[in-house]
């Protein structure tokens, strides 16, 4: 398991016990979904690093790429019954949340 690997399934790890702690009793129906829309988002920010680093990507371009990311996260949640947006969003805010530090400093922009 490379470096990269490790880090995204430990900023998944925390992103999901964010997201956990916000849904409580839905966690257990909706937790593969939010697992598999949290780990594509990390995804994509590596990428996004990626691009960055060849300078392929700018900032706002970035920042459109992890808007994309939020609004299928958002989708997602509120595809389940007893998830509203309130929930939908404390959610996503807690879980990016969960990440928001780290990435941001490696990427070198503030971009969740």
């Amino acid at each position: 398991m490379g470096k990269s690997t490790m880090v995204i399934e430990d900023l998944l790890k925390q992103m999901l016990e964010a997201a956990k702690t916000v849904l409580k009793t839905q966690w257990k129906l909706v937790k593969p979904m939010a697992e598999l829309q949290l780990r594509s988002t990390l995804i994509n920010l590596e990428l996004i690093a990626e691009l960055k680093l060849k300078g392929k990507i700018s900032k706002e371009q970035a920042a459109l790429h992890i808007e994309i990311q939020k609004q299928s996260i958002r989708t997602t949640l509120l595809s389940f019954e007893g998830i509203g947006i309130v929930a939908a969003e404390k959610t996503l805010n807690a879980a990016l949340g969960a990440a928001r530090t780290v990435v941001n400093k490696g990427l070198g922009w503030k971009i969740i």
